[in-house]
This record gives structure tokens, sequence and C-alpha cells, in this order.
């Protein structure tokens, strides 16, 4: 399927490649993928040409449900901390098996990743990196349960670059290897279902 060519004159397209502020007055862009709107003189990553949608003001946008980018704060808006963190959170609670960043995570927000990895650390209490960490071996431990997946493969579904990585986090966290684990929970499973038919 051919992604809907984006309906707006090339003359909007080449102001937000350029970061025009000679155009901050005329419209603001909203990117689908991230839900952010922006000037188009903010100086975030371009988007693809395909997930940009044009808005008059900043209330046509926020009327379709598109957040204030925190960079560039379009007609003065800005998200409140906290929301911005939920919101950076929720994206990493669909992401986490990619490979990510605190600069990606910067980049996706809208933010700098001094700024992010405080404000998450604030309203989190763990920084990005151990949310996702958690989030990857909440995965690795559901798949250890209910799969037969081979170690290394468990370790890249949950979005491990490395198996000895996974590995030594896994046992780091979790007091066992992720063998090691997978044995005593299936041995657990196991006495569980003989008391159960007793």
């Amino acid at each position: 399927m051919n992604p809907k060519k984006a309906d707006f004159p090339n003359e909007y397209w080449k102001a937000i490649i350029d970061c025009d502020a000679a155009y901050d007055d005329h419209f603001l862009y909203g990117v689908i993928t991230t839900g952010i709107f922006c000037r188009p003189s903010c100086k975030s990553r371009v988007p693809n040409k395909e997930n940009v949608k044009i808005f008059k003001n900043a209330m046509m946008a926020l009327e379709e449900e598109f957040r204030p980018c925190k960079r560039c704060k379009p007609e003065g808006l800005n998200v409140p901390t906290e929301e911005w963190v939920e919101q950076i959170a929720e994206w990493i609670d669909t992401h986490y098996s990619e490979p990510l960043t605190l600069n990606k995570l910067a980049d996706i927000s809208h933010g700098s990743p001094y700024h992010l990895q405080r404000s998450f650390k604030r309203v989190k209490g763990i920084s990005p990196t151990e949310y996702i960490q958690r989030l990857r071996l909440e995965k690795a431990t559901r798949l250890l349960e209910t799969s037969e997946l081979p170690i290394t493969e468990i370790g890249f579904a949950a979005g491990f670059s490395s198996t000895p990585y996974f590995m030594t986090l896994f046992k780091k966290k979790m007091g066992n290897t992720p063998s090691g684990y997978r044995n005593a929970y299936h041995k657990t499973q196991a006495l569980e279902r003989e008391e159960n038919e007793e």
C-alpha cells in the first residue's frame, strides 16, 4: 500500500526542511507518527513528508489531539512535564524491543537528552534506560515462562542487542540465569500441578 501523498503546498514542505522562521506565522505542522506539532522553524529532525499534516493554528492541532513540541513551543504552548514524560513512557511501552537510545528518545519527543533524562527520573523515579530494561526483562521473563524459544531468541525478541548482555543483566536483576529461571519456573509449576492432583 502506498502512503497517501501529502496534500499541502511544496513551499510549506520546503519551509519545514529549511526550518524557515518566515513561515512561523503562516502554518504549523504535525507529525502523525509522534502526535507532536511544531513551528516550521523547529530544529527537530525532518519527518517523512507522508507523515506530515498542516494546521492553520495550534487550536486545530489540539482539536486533533496533537501535542505541542517541547522544543519550539508553537504559539507559546508547552506540555506539562509530567504529561510529556507519560507520553514518552507510553511510546516506549510499544517500541521497547527496538534499538533505543536517550538521543533517539529525545529526538522523537522533541526535547534535549539532558532535559529528558532529568524529567523522566523526577516523574518516574528511574531513568529512561532503566525503564526500557525493566520492560525488556518483563517480556523476556514472560517468554521464558510461556515459550520453548532458545535463550538467544528470547533476548532478541525482548529487544536486547546481545545475548551476553541479556544474560548478565537478567542474572543481576533476577538473581538467576535465564535458563536457570526457566527451569525453576517449570519445576514450581510441575509441583503445583502435582499438589492440585492429590
